[in-house]
């Protein structure tokens, strides 16, 4: 089993379909995607990389991305995946506990400083003349290539991915073929359909979920778009949307929000978002009540949740286009706020502190069992056997399951607040500050409290134009949930702080309240 058989599959059917585009423009078919690629494993093998051996990709997202992972897994290697936006001494680190032998950069990676990727036998900037004498291939790319790809199994290392250690060092996540095929179809049974005529636009960073996706929609012979400014302007994808007919793509929260603004703001129907759009998956961090609400009014049915770790990547529950537009159900908006039911390949368990299964509605840890769940941490047994007990990853998620399987998180364990003996979920308190007028953001966290052990603490976010007050803000949340979640101190800010994939970052929330 190794994925890139798969490329071959398609080269071989369809060998002048247009698979990459960078913009409007086609840059290769699938056979000349597939060329480039056997091309790519031959020189892998020229240079003396072996079966297992890893390969860097620190780059924007670049159609050359695509070329480069399959490339690699057509030599049997494995793709290490670096967040663009990393400093280059957090690059360095990933390579050097990657032990990776090659990098794929593209120029503007190091744009901000003046250092370069050390230790690494060759480093190749994909937009370089360099590049373009690598990436050459014989004059017969239209035709699917013969060069053999080299077998893997299941259970062999293709992505080596790295969580984005915000409590440490991050840790390298090992994803399998096996996990990746996975995914692929858990993609057509719970999340959308596919076939020829789709493009998948590549908006998020290519380095996770987003670059993903290309393997389901690979699997159909879909199209494959790079927007032009090599990342999220929702301007431009509205625009891509209507040149090449309706994008799927996937969203953190954050960019849904982005969209639905520039749907309302441009006063599009939702005729108009349907030409230019036909699924947008969203997940990643959480999406609210309201924001949900907001984008299936304005935007209409476009949307799906999907909720997985990179430990079990893109693979846990789906909230379906169907269930999101169920309004008549008498429990929609329950499922509204849940991130929907097990994927096909899932089994999903609510335990508590010593592993027992708890009642249906009782909340305690999400436990996840799956052929999609990763191998392992790299090079880190204990931190291995800590997440995977008896074949179940412990999430560290915090969630309940209902009568109909429909899974709701709460929150990480870690971001529970104790206050007084009892326990308050943040995102219960977030939800109902999101229904208060004038606000557009908020985040709860706990702060330390010599009297109540912790005390609740809301950082808001104005809407443009609005005015809150603390009184304000703490009489409608008097009158929407129980006096003991209600928060004992509002910040009102102007923005809240964000990683890369539009996550709060509350370690740097908690850090503000423990300096001042």
């Amino acid at each position: 089993m190794n994925l890139a058989h798969l490329l071959q599959r398609m080269a071989r059917q369809f060998p002048n379909r247009a698979a990459i585009f960078h913009g409007t423009q086609t840059v290769a078919t699938y056979a000349q995607w597939a060329q480039r690629c056997a091309n790519l494993a031959l020189q892998f093998e020229a240079a003396g990389l072996k079966q297992g051996d890893r390969v860097a990709l620190f780059m924007h997202n670049h159609p050359r991305y695509l070329e480069v992972m399959f490339g690699a897994w057509w030599a049997g290697l494995a793709v290490v995946p670096i967040n663009a936006k990393l400093h280059v001494r957090e690059a360095q680190w990933i390579v050097d506990n990657a032990q990776a032998s090659w990098a794929f950069v593209t120029a503007d990676v190091t744009t901000d400083t003046t250092e370069k990727l050390q230790g690494l036998q060759r480093v190749i900037v994909v937009d370089s003349a360099e590049a373009d004498a690598f990436w050459a291939v014989p004059a017969y790319e239209d035709l699917a290539p013969t060069q053999a790809i080299t077998a893997r199994q299941g259970d062999d290392l293709a992505w080596l991915f790295y969580t984005s250690g915000t409590t440490g060092r991050p840790k390298g996540v090992m994803i399998t073929h096996r996990n990746l095929s996975t995914m692929g179809f858990a993609y057509f049974t719970d999340v959308d359909a596919v076939n020829e005529q789709d493009a998948i636009a590549y908006a998020a960073p290519m380095s996770h979920g987003a670059g993903l996706y290309a393997i389901p929609h690979l699997m159909a012979g879909a199209r494959h778009v790079v927007p032009a400014s090599g990342g999220f302007d929702a301007a431009e994808l509205f625009e891509l949307g209507q040149a090449l007919g309706p994008l799927s793509l996937f969203a953190a929260p954050t960019i849904v929000k982005r969209l639905v603004d520039h749907a309302e703001h441009a006063a599009l129907s939702q005729s108009d978002c349907a030409r230019a759009f036909k699924t947008i998956v969203y997940g990643g961090a959480p999406m609210y009540a309201a924001d949900i609400q907001r984008a299936l009014r304005i935007m209409g049915p476009r949307f799906v949740q999907i909720y997985g770790q990179g430990e079990s990547p893109m693979v846990g529950t789906a909230l379906s286009r169907f269930h999101l537009s169920d309004t008549t159900h008498p429990e929609h908006a329950q499922r509204l706020a849940s991130v929907g039911v097990p994927q096909t390949p899932v089994q999903i368990r609510i335990t508590d502190e010593l592993g027992h299964d708890l009642a249906l509605g009782d909340v305690g840890e999400v436990l996840i069992k799956s052929d999609s769940v990763m191998a392992g941490y790299w090079r880190n047994p204990e931190a291995t056997q800590a997440a995977i007990r008896d074949g179940w990853l412990f999430t560290g998620d915090m969630g309940c399951l209902d009568a109909h399987g429909f899974l709701t998180l709460k929150d990480r364990s870690k971001d529970l607040i104790i206050s007084g003996g009892s326990n308050v979920y943040p995102r219960e308190v977030e939800e109902a500050l999101l229904q208060a007028p004038g606000v557009s953001e908020v985040a709860v966290v706990g702060a330390p409290d010599p009297e109540w052990g912790e005390i609740i603490v809301a950082f808001v976010v104005a809407r443009t134009g609005a005015t809150l007050t603390t009184e304000a803000l703490d009489a409608f949340c008097l009158n929407e949930i129980a006096r003991f979640k209600r928060p004992k101190r509002y910040e009102l800010v102007s923005h809240l702080p964000k990683n890369n994939y539009g996550k709060v970052l509350k370690t740097e929330l908690r850090k503000r309240l423990h300096q001042s």
